[in-house]
């Protein structure tokens, strides 16, 4: 085996793990982005449950001023 040779198996091992890494990272950034979806997802369905709760307490509090 040349030093050529050993060189090319290098070049491709390093090109391998290259890309693996790549991989992996691609992949950490598409789980994290996925719950960032879920996230935010889930806040804005809680966001109409607070705005009604929010303002029905309004309401009460402007019943309970006009009964008094």
């Amino acid at each position: 085996m040349g030093i050529k040779d050993q060189f090319q198996d290098k070049s491709g091992e390093l090109q391998d793990r290259a890309k693996k890494a790549m991989g992996d990272k691609k992949d950490e950034a598409g789980e994290r982005a996925s719950q960032g979806r879920d996230d935010a997802q889930e806040r804005g369905q809680q966001a109409p449950d607070q705005a009604r709760d929010a303002a029905q307490e309004q309401q009460d509090k402007f019943n309970q001023d006009y009964d008094a």
